[in-house]
C-alpha cells in the first residue's frame, strides 16, 4: 500500500492508469543459528519483485511536456536493463557488465549476476492493433531465460566485538537456565505420569483380585447348585418308591377286604368235616 501511494501513475492516450516509474519490492531473509557464539554463521536469501513499466511510444501515447520526458526515461532504463540481460545471457561480445547505465540496472544488480534464478513475465494485449509492442514484449522477455546461474551461498560470517562478550555469555546463561527450568518441568510431569501409573497399574491388579474372588464364588456356588440338585433328585426317586410302596399295600388292604365271604365258608365246611 505505501509502495503504491508513492508510485505515479497518470493517463495517456493507451492507458488511464499509465506507470510512470517502475516499482521494485525487496524481501530479505536471514537464517542464523540459536547458539549464541564469537563468529556466527549468517545465511542470505533474497526475493526481489519487480513491477516494470511499459516502454512508451510518443507518437501512440500522444505525450508532451513533463510525461514525454518520463517516457524517454522509462525507455532509457528498460534498454540498460536488455543490454545487461543481453551481456548475461551470453549474447553480447563484451563480458563485461554494465550496471551503471541505470539506475534501475544498480538496484537490480545482485538479482541478475547469475547467483539466483530470473523469471520474467510478461504482460501482452491481444488486440490486433497492438501486434508489433506484443511481439517486442515477448522477445524482451525471452532473453531472461538466457540468464547463466552460477550457485553459490550466500553465506557470511559475523564476528562480535569483544564489548559484546558479556552480553553472549549473559544470554548463554539465560539460555541455560530457561533449558534447566524446561528439564525440571518435563521431569515432573514424567514423574505425575508415573504416579498416575502406578495408581492405574493398582487399581488394575485390585480389580484383577476381585474378578478371581468372584470367579471363585461363583465356582462354589455352582457346586452348590449341583449338590442341590442331586440332592432333590434322590429325595425325589425316594418319594416316588414310597408312593409306590403306598399304593402297592393300599391295593392289597383293598383285596384282602373285598372277599370276606370266602373265608367264612371254608371255615364252616371245615367245622362241618371235624363234626359229624
Amino acid at each position: 500500500k505505501l509502495g503504491n501511494q508513492r508510485r505515479i501513475c497518470e493517463p495517456t492516450a493507451v492507458n488511464k492508469t499509465s506507470s510512470r516509474s517502475h516499482a521494485i519490492l525487496k524481501v530479505t531473509v536471514e537464517q542464523r543459528s540459536r547458539v549464541m557464539n564469537v563468529t556466527q554463521e549468517v545465511k542470505t536469501g533474497v526475493l526481489y519483485l519487480v513491477d516494470l513499466a511499459g516502454s512508451e511510444r510518443a507518437a501512440i501515447t500522444q505525450n508532451r511536456g513533463k510525461r514525454m520526458i518520463e517516457g524517454a526515461h522509462i525507455n532509457r532504463s528498460l534498454l540498460a536493463l536488455g543490454n545487461c540481460i543481453n551481456a548475461l545471457g551470453g549474447h553480447g561480445r563484451a563480458h563485461y557488465v554494465n550496471f551503471r547505465d541505470s539506475k534501475l540496472t544498480r538496484l537490480l544488480k545482485d538479482a541478475l549476476v547469475g547467483t539466483c534464478r530470473t523469471v520474467m513475465i510478461a504482460h501482452i494485449s491481444p488486440a490486433s492493433t497492438s501486434f508489433e509492442e506484443s511481439r517486442n514484449t515477448l522477445k524482451y522477455a525471452e532473453r531472461a531465460k538466457h540468464i547463466k546461474t552460477t550457485v553459490r551461498q550466500n553465506v557470511s560470517d559475523v564476528s562480535y566485538h569483544i564489548t559484546q562478550y558479556h552480553q553472549i555469555i549473559a544470554e548463554l546463561r539465560r539460555k541455560v537456565q530457561r533449558l534447566q527450568e524446561q528439564l525440571a518441568a518435563a521431569r515432573e510431569q514424567q514423574q505425575r505420569q508415573t504416579g498416575a501409573e502406578e495408581g492405574q497399574s493398582s487399581e488394575v491388579e485390585e480389580l484383577c483380585g476381585q474378578y478371581r474372588a468372584l470367579s471363585l464364588d461363583e465356582k462354589e456356588i455352582r457346586q452348590e447348585l449341583l449338590a442341590l440338585e442331586c440332592h432333590l433328585l434322590q429325595n425325589s426317586l425316594e418319594s416316588r418308591r414310597q408312593q409306590a410302596c403306598i399304593q402297592e399295600w393300599t391295593e392289597h388292604k383293598r383285596r384282602s377286604l373285598s372277599s370276606p365271604t370266602h373265608s367264612l365258608l371254608g371255615n364252616r365246611s371245615t367245622h362241618a368235616d371235624v363234626c359229624p
